[in-house]
């Protein structure tokens, strides 16, 4: 065959996937890029989709994380011809499962022509445990296109979903897409294969490694251990940016671990999943660069990345360092809090109750000065004295040294005097009243 032929051919089988697609495409809405045909509503879901296998219990987010941009040196081919196996921690337990796909920051149409789901054997590994590897489907079909700034929901899947636990999902592309969608502070291992190998239950062939989470945003499952779910909006601090890798030691996974607990020991607490959706650098009110934008602030994609969640019934919000700490300026505390009490009446409105956190001490960090403090200080008094969130959770006096306020505790920092170690996640989860995870949120504040 020669060169010219062999583009002919080329060209002539990707014109034939995209013709495969094109009726799941020519359902896409331009608001949301959920091919109707396909899923439900996801604003937000309260229940299976049309192709959900008969179960009880009730749809809630077990993992999600945000969008947060493009990922470098993906601009022309993205993943074209490779398997993403992305590995995602679990906070509850299902007996059925779905996922959230993302082409948010492509360019061009995203083509998936096979997806799967599965336990993992051990926890960090690329491995499938026995029996668990499952075809997830999109309106009955095995691929689907996703537009440039679309997302997919699966249909659902039956799978014992193990609580705290490694499922791992994975996605192949025959073709070039253009910029991958991505987490880029996960935390956690996932991996690459070379070809399909989507329903390989084996490592053998995911010889690549990524710390980078990629098109995957939400797994739900269907529960009867949760009924309802906590999203936490929040940044690095919540993203976990110096907890050990692949160890699930994040503020929010500690704190799903206490409410289950709690729940198991006949407390009096909320049976709800806890998920992440944290952004390193993210902000109240200032978006990153792009269109659309890189780390887009809290006010910009709270609808998607908090209200958009399965079943959402408490919302967590710990933002504002960055506002501080990033701005070229000196921030002003005023409007910092009249962002967050934009985004809890956001919340308000679709009944959600809001628990927000004081912003902790960052004295020794690289972009620490005494007026940025006085402002840290002077949002966390309006913070303390009420009238912004429902209820809060003081972050700032848990981690700070008595000695000295304006730091983090020696045993609780990482080292950059920002972001806490792993003992300091852990007393971040610790302080939590997990009552104060109950109930709706006010009318007005």
């Amino acid at each position: 065959m020669t060169r010219r032929s062999g583009y002919v051919l080329l060209s002539a089988v990707v014109a034939l996937v995209v013709g495969l697609f094109a009726a799941l495409w020519a359902g896409v809405a331009a608001d949301d890029g959920l091919p109707r045909a396909a899923v439900a509503s996801h604003r937000p879901h309260h229940g299976p989709t049309a192709a959900a296998p008969a179960s009880a219990g009730t749809w809630v987010a077990t993992w999600s994380a945000a969008p947060a941009g493009a990922e470098p040196g993906t601009e022309t081919l993205g993943m074209a011809g490779r398997s993403v196996r992305n590995v995602v921690h679990t906070s509850v337990s299902g007996g059925s499962a779905r996922i959230t796909l993302s082409n948010l920051y492509g360019r061009s149409a995203l083509i998936l022509t096979h997806a799967s789901i599965a336990v993992a054997a051990a926890d960090g590994s690329a491995t499938a445990a026995a029996g668990t590897m499952r075809q997830l489907t999109f309106g009955g079909g095995t691929g689907v296109v996703i537009p440039p700034g679309g997302q997919v929901l699966s249909d659902a899947v039956r799978l014992a979903v193990p609580r705290d636990a490694d499922i791992l999902v994975t996605t192949y592309s025959p073709s070039a897409s253009g910029p991958v969608t991505c987490h880029p502070q996960a935390r956690q291992l996932s991996y690459l294969a070379q070809g399909d190998r989507t329903e390989d239950p084996t490592v053998a062939p995911y010889t690549g490694r990524t710390s980078v989470w990629r098109y995957l945003t939400a797994v739900d499952v269907l529960s009867n251990e949760s009924d309802g779910t906590v999203v936490v909006l929040g940044d690095s601090l919540t993203d976990g940016v110096t907890a050990t890798e692949s160890a699930d030691h994040r503020w929010t996974d500690f704190l799903g671990r206490r409410l289950r607990e709690a729940v198991g020991n006949g407390g009096d607490v909320p049976r709800y999943s806890v998920v992440n959706e944290g952004i390193s650098g993210n902000q109240v009110l200032a978006d990153g660069f792009g269109r659309p934008a890189d780390n887009q602030s809290g006010l910009d994609r709270f609808e998607r990345d908090v209200l958009d969640r399965t079943n959402v019934k408490i919302v967590v919000i710990d933002l504002g360092v960055n506002d501080i700490l990033r701005n070229p300026r000196l921030a002003d505390p005023g409007k910092i809090v009249d962002g967050l009490r934009a985004l809890v009446g956001r919340a308000h409105a679709h009944g959600l109750k809001v628990v927000g956190a004081t912003l902790m001490p960052f004295a020794g960090h690289r972009g620490s000065t005494p007026a940025r403090e006085l402002v840290r200080q002077e949002i966390n008094a309006r913070i303390r004295a009420g009238g912004v969130f429902d209820a809060v959770v003081d972050f700032d006096a848990a981690l700070r040294d008595p000695a000295d306020p304006g730091r983090l505790r020696p045993a609780y920092d990482s080292g950059d005097h920002l972001h806490p170690d792993d003992r300091g996640y852990r007393a971040m989860a610790e302080v939590f009243d997990l009552r104060d995870l109950k109930g709706a949120g006010r009318a007005a504040l």
